[in-house]
């Protein structure tokens, strides 16, 4: 059983975790498992060969659509030119059937089902594998590590992204504050990306599928080291991760009806509301941050957390 307690802190912690940098599905392992007691039963139950059946894991999965009805909601307009564009591109007759790249929104549009690809088939494979062998209190700490490297990594390769002349005149010049101090930086536009650099940062998020490494925190990355803006990477990473959050969660969401959501209907409604409601602050606080700021608050928290965890779990 899930208390109403745990239903509400761990709804919390999926809202800005998922979102933040720094892994949801770690924190979703690492704090019950640092609570101990009941807590700790939990995280093993939906790391066991039976997790299909895990009360926690139906409760994770309402956690997710939660939250991706809630980049859903921020992202509405965009979402409505993106699907427009996406139906635009596509021509009515066969042999006139053809991507249009020439449209902001239909190239937006195409670049994210491109980048959807890799992470979806990988989910659909390889997600039960992945969340037994390393959804533990262990694995989690030294992937919540390796994750804030990967964000100091992205740091530093932003600085040597490669940006085109063609690129650069169709970007623009971005004033940043990192920790040593205010500069400005070029940067390219969404649009720019080609199709195969949108497949690499969907490639990138198929680490998240690791607990500890954060989805948002690794497309990011992806972005970055093309030389997006941290506003433009932030961006597309959010609107690559609402149709995977989304569909993910829909498509295990029948669990609820089982037996694993059995007397804990009350508990999921609370956890949902409080994660959608932490998602949105949590989006909207973001999307400001990295206007004018770094990875770099995330990198050093995950380390230090991930580093304590190593320890605390050794």
């Amino acid at each position: 059983m899930i208390s109403y307690l745990q239903a509400a802190v761990i709804g919390l912690i999926q809202g800005i975790s998922e979102l933040f940098p720094i892994s949801s599905l770690g924190h979703s392992v690492l704090v019950p498992a640092l609570i101990g007691g009941s807590w700790k039963t939990l995280v093993t139950q939906s790391s066991s060969s039976a997790s299909e059946t895990s009360p926690y894991l139906a409760f994770i999965v309402a956690l997710h659509v939660a939250t991706a009805i809630a980049l859903i909601v921020f992202f509405r307009h965009d979402w409505v030119r993106i699907i427009s564009g996406l139906f635009r591109s596509i021509r009515p007759s066969i042999a006139a059937r053809r991507i249009v790249t020439s449209d902001a929104d239909e190239r937006l549009a195409w670049l994210l089902v491109i980048a959807t690809i890799p992470v979806g088939i990988t989910g659909l494979i390889l997600e039960h594998t992945f969340r037994t062998l390393f959804a533990k209190p262990e694995a989690a700490a030294i992937f919540l590590t390796v994750n804030g490297l990967i964000l100091f990594t992205g740091e530093y390769l932003r600085r040597k992204a490669p940006i085109d002349a063609e690129d650069l005149e169709a970007g623009e010049l971005v004033t940043i504050a990192p920790s040593h101090g205010t500069k400005t930086v070029a940067t390219r536009r969404l649009e720019t990306l080609s199709y195969k650099e949108a497949g690499i940062i969907g490639f990138f998020q198929t680490f998240a599928l690791l607990a500890g490494i954060s989805r948002s925190g690794v497309s990011m990355v992806g972005g970055l080291t093309r030389g997006l803006s941290h506003r433009d990477a932030a961006r597309f990473s959010f609107l690559l991760a609402t149709p995977v959050i989304f569909a993910a969660g829909v498509l295990k969401l029948p669990t609820l009806a089982g037996s694993a959501g059995a007397h804990i209907h009350g508990q999921v409604i609370v956890g949902a509301v409080l994660a959608g409601l932490a998602s949105y602050v949590a989006i909207k606080w973001l999307t400001r941050w990295l206007e004018t700021r770094t990875l770099t608050p995330f990198a050093i928290y995950s380390v230090v957390a991930g580093v304590f965890c190593i320890i605390r779990f050794a």
